[in-house]
Parts: structure tokens; C-alpha cells; sequence
């Protein structure tokens, strides 16, 4: 028996649709401005979204 472990095994069809799609693209620095971290309300829940000193996003619930 042979397995195998491609990305496209795993992708359903309507993912396959979904990243065909065109998509809205925000650069960081618009977002941050000159702030270091943001807050994100998504469906009544916040979430925090940081800049790291590495230059790294960090999202938390």
C-alpha cells in the first residue's frame, strides 16, 4: 500500500474554490500604524493582534 502526503490530498474542493477567489490584501504597517498591537472584534470575541520586536505577527484569543 502506498501513502502519500501531498497539500492537494488534503484540500477539499471548496477550498480549492475559496483560493482561487480574489483577496483582500492589507499591508501591516496600514493596520499598526505606529501602534505595536490592535484589537480584532470577530463575531463578539476579541482578539489581539501583535508586533513582536522580531518583526513577527502574534494573534491571540
Amino acid at each position: 500500500m502506498e501513502s502519500t502526503d501531498r497539500e492537494t490530498d488534503r484540500v477539499t474542493p471548496s477550498a480549492r474554490k475559496s483560493a482561487n477567489a480574489p483577496v483582500n490584501r492589507i499591508k501591516s504597517q496600514d493596520l499598526f500604524q505606529k501602534m505595536r498591537e490592535l484589537e480584532i472584534d470577530h463575531g463578539g470575541r476579541i482578539y489581539k493582534l501583535r508586533l513582536t520586536q522580531l518583526n513577527k505577527l502574534i494573534l491571540t484569543a
